[in-house]
């Protein structure tokens, strides 16, 4: 089941590309961008991964962290950071359990077929830990900068 608008943001403690646990309560009194993506080191995810990096100066002047999650291994974030130069906060989910809990596992549709993966999904945590926006099934180019519309931060 997918999170909606006014939802309490499910916690969660996962493991950065450096193998360092990170809280999604470290964050409270900021305003967290949390995307799900399907798999580092791929166009889409790259080109996703990349914008949020190349705009991450904007978040951060409106006072949000921006982290990214997929069900790699931090040891393959960590050559995704490496190879693309990013600068946001990369996570860790092989088991798939926050994913499920964000509503960002099930079943899609991809060329036509019924599949179960992730879905490319972001959400907007407000500093009390509820949720702000909830869009799923979106697409990897041209996400960031509708988000940052949507968001009105440029």
């Amino acid at each position: 089941m997918a999170l909606e608008i006014k939802d309490t943001a499910p916690a969660f403690a996962l493991k950065d590309d450096g193998g360092q646990t990170v809280r999604l309560s470290q964050f409270k009194g900021k305003r967290v961008v949390l995307y799900f993506y399907p798999a580092a080191m791929t166009p889409g995810c790259t080109k996703q991964a990349c914008d949020f990096t190349e705009n991450l100066a904007l978040f951060n002047a409106h006072d949000m962290v921006v982290i990214g999650i997929s069900p790699d291994k931090p040891e393959k974030l960590a050559k995704f950071r490496e190879r693309d130069g990013l600068d946001i906060i990369l996570l860790s989910d092989p088991d798939k359990e926050v994913l499920t809990k964000y509503g960002a596992f099930g079943e899609k549709k991809l060329y036509g077929k019924t599949v179960v993966g992730v879905i490319r999904s972001t959400f907007i945590v407000g500093p009390t830990g509820k949720i702000e926006l909830a869009l799923t099934n979106v697409k990897a180019t041209g996400h960031v900068a509708k988000l940052i519309r949507d968001l009105e931060l440029a």
